[in-house]
């Protein structure tokens, strides 16, 4: 059950390392923008329409928050199963779909364009969240998520690994970056773009969050390894900040567990934002790009911050 907070600082934000007090606004509190719905992913933010437009998966549709007014409407319904969203440097939609196995770009005139659904002529398994470089390549991941049922895509069979992907903004050619996610998830480069950090959501006995050195020009990634060990929790979808922190959605199995994790560029946890409610992905946003937006099971939350996201999405 949702109670917001009656009094500051919130409670609700959590400091486990005296570095992240700085990041913290104690007359800020967590909200509630939204809730009712049945599996929110996917948020990015949208300044020019001062607005967060988020995926609802199993209602294969995605919605759209105002900010000037409150109000929650429709964006795309059908959304054919839409997970993951970003914008590209053109300020364009790129969002990950389960049930069309494909990654797209929703043009200005709102017409789609597919961006990728093939790999060596074998289908994609259902995309899930994707990012987009400064040099204009969008990069994936690639589970077999939105293929394992009928609730979150279509049951179908894979026909690739689960793999995590590039697509060249001049070539258009895709090309894998890497192999060793089992499950790779949720993806964001370091403020810099030389770290590329990923979700192995499906490693054992715990998931992780591997850090890949990105290289070749920034077409390739090397020297994969692991920077954080999930331990009891279960991240998904993850951002930098200005200063390297990682924000990491999180929660599964407890509920001391659910809301979202901090963690320095060295991989120390040193914050805690709880939420009642599991978080899978979220986004930075709002003038400044000083606005947390959570998108967490059946609700999205929102937290104002002393940080900036290092990307526009």
């Amino acid at each position: 059950m949702w109670i917001p907070a009656a009094r500051y600082p919130d409670p609700a934000i959590q400091t486990l390392d005296d570095s992240f007090a700085k990041y913290r606004i104690n007359l800020a509190a967590v909200e509630r923008i939204s809730t009712g719905h049945r599996w929110c992913e996917g948020p990015v933010w949208f300044g020019d329409l001062r607005s967060l437009i988020w995926s609802d998966i199993p209602n294969n549709q995605m919605l759209r928050w105002d900010e000037a007014t409150g109000q929650v409407t429709p964006f795309r319904k059908p959304s054919t199963y839409a997970n993951g969203n970003t914008r590209d440097r053109q300020g364009r939609l790129v969002t990950c779909e389960h049930g069309g196995r494909r990654v797209t770009r929703t043009e200005y005139d709102g017409s789609l364009t597919v961006l990728a659904d093939s790999y060596q002529g074998k289908r994609l398994n259902s995309p899930n969240d994707v990012i987009v470089k400064s040099d204009g390549s969008i990069w994936f991941s690639d589970p077999s998520f939105g293929i394992g049922g009928n609730y979150e895509g279509y049951k179908a069979e894979a026909e690739l690994p689960q793999w995590l992907y590039r697509l060249d903004p001049v070539s258009g050619e895709l090309s894998v970056v890497a192999e060793d996610c089992v499950g790779p998830n949720g993806l964001c480069f370091s403020p810099d773009e030389s770290i590329l950090y990923v979700v192995d959501s499906r490693a054992t006995p715990n998931r992780l969050i591997r850090a890949y050195d990105v290289t070749d020009g920034g077409k390739r990634l090397a020297n994969s390894r692991v920077h954080i060990d999930c331990g009891p929790g279960t991240s998904d979808g993850i951002r930098c900040d200005v200063d390297g922190n990682l924000w990491c959605g999180w929660g599964m199995g407890h509920d001391s567990l659910d809301g979202v994790m901090v963690f320095n560029p060295a991989g120390k946890a040193i914050g805690r934002i709880a939420l009642p409610e599991r978080c899978a992905n979220l986004c930075f946003g709002g003038a400044a790009r000083n606005r947390l937006f959570m998108a967490a099971s059946q609700s999205v939350y929102a937290l104002y911050l002393n940080t900036q996201g290092a990307t526009l999405s």
